[in-house]
């Protein structure tokens, strides 16, 4: 999404929660929650914006401090799209610190990056310390270049480089999620870059999730595969404004179920199994309040929370398809329109959600 000069500073905004169903008997999680905070700028030195990815970290090591909230850039200080190249840390008080930055070359000795860098939404912070991003990378901002199907870049505790994995069906990673282990992790990644240039602009139903199985050796670099397709088919096509629209946010329940915001099909759908023999993506939930659903994360309780590209609503979703509650946290909406909203994360003891605004360059919690 194009973006808007960033404002900074910190305020509050007071916002009224709508419980669409209640018949399942479960308070929603989103009730828990009452106000949003403006955390801080995501605006680094070196003035790249739209912030994207955002993962919550879990341990201490090197540079992260537990807790802490990672966001990535999208776009450079030029504001085009596909060329950001930081990672921001945050507090949950608004500190702000750079965790990495990003060049082509500081990936060359590991076979450099299909195109770049251009940091994406998947981005996952895992227990061994270790970050990783993913990058769909453009020469000038417009679809018509983001011709190369970019990577997932590895980096340590201090937000160095140390591996990058690319092809093996990794094309356009645009956003990411894991279930970590420690020793082994394995990454879920949505692609939104098949058959999407070629088509110019048309829908193509292309679109991939990826499965990658990680081992991580004590004191050793992550090696990764095999690598799995895992589900096929979803909608995908380039857009002069968002770069590309397709599969955005995953999540993974408890029972090893997939949840994927299929975005132009304003529907989140479920993936079974998908550690394992993973069955056919079946369609959860469907239409308002959903509205073009991008960043989706897994409540405490099992919920499903995606927010909406198009209208500024935070939608929560029981796993049986039944809307919960529907809240507008878009706090730049009014100046900025829709299309502000993008990565989601939620903190592990479940007392705030962090959401990125691209409308004004901000890490927000509704806490």
């Amino acid at each position: 999404m194009r973006v808007s000069t960033p404002r900074f500073g910190v305020f509050l905004f007071v916002l009224t929660l709508f419980s669409l169903q209640a018949d399942d008997g479960n308070r929603p999680f989103m009730s828990t929650l009452h106000h949003v905070d403006t955390l801080t700028s995501t605006v680094p030195f070196n003035g790249d914006v739209n912030p994207y990815g955002v993962a919550v970290v879990p341990v201490t090591t090197g540079a992260l401090i537990s807790n802490n909230i990672l966001v990535s850039n999208f776009n450079n200080s030029g504001n085009l799209q596909g060329t950001g190249t930081t990672i921001v840390q945050v507090s949950p008080s608004g500190s702000l610190s750079l965790f990495s930055q990003i060049t082509a070359a500081s990936l060359s000795p590991f076979g450099g990056c299909p195109g770049g860098v251009g940091l994406t939404t998947a981005l996952v912070a895992l227990k061994s310390g270790f970050v990783i991003v993913g990058s769909l990378p453009t020469t000038d901002g417009t679809s018509a270049t983001e011709t190369q199907p970019g990577c997932l870049i590895v980096l340590n505790s201090n937000g160095n480089p140390v591996g990058v994995l690319s092809g093996n069906g990794i094309n356009g990673p645009w956003d990411m999620t894991a279930l970590d282990a420690g020793t082994t992790a394995t990454l879920f990644v949505s692609n939104v870059l098949n058959g999407t240039v070629a088509a110019n602009g048309a829908v193509v139903s292309e679109g991939t999730i990826l499965r990658i199985a990680l081992t991580i050796p004590p004191g050793g670099i992550p090696s990764a595969g095999p690598f799995t397709t895992i589900a096929t088919g979803f909608e995908e096509r380039t857009d002069p404004n968002a770069l590309v629209i397709g599969p955005t946010g995953l999540g993974l329940g408890a029972d090893g179920t997939l949840f994927v915001a299929d975005t132009l099909r304003s529907r989140i759908a479920a993936i079974p199994k998908a550690t394992g023999d993973a069955g056919s993506a079946t369609t959860v939930a469907q239409g308002p309040p959903l509205n073009q659903p991008l960043g989706l994360a897994i409540a405490p309780d099992g919920h499903i929370i995606t927010v909406n590209a198009r209208n500024g609503l935070m939608v929560e979703t029981t796993p049986d398809g039944k809307q919960a509650a529907a809240r507008n946290v878009d706090i730049s909406h009014s100046k900025n329109g829709a299309g502000a909203l993008f990565g989601l994360a939620i903190a592990f003891d479940g007392s705030a959600i962090y959401f990125v605004d691209d409308g004004n360059n901000t890490l927000n919690a509704l806490r």
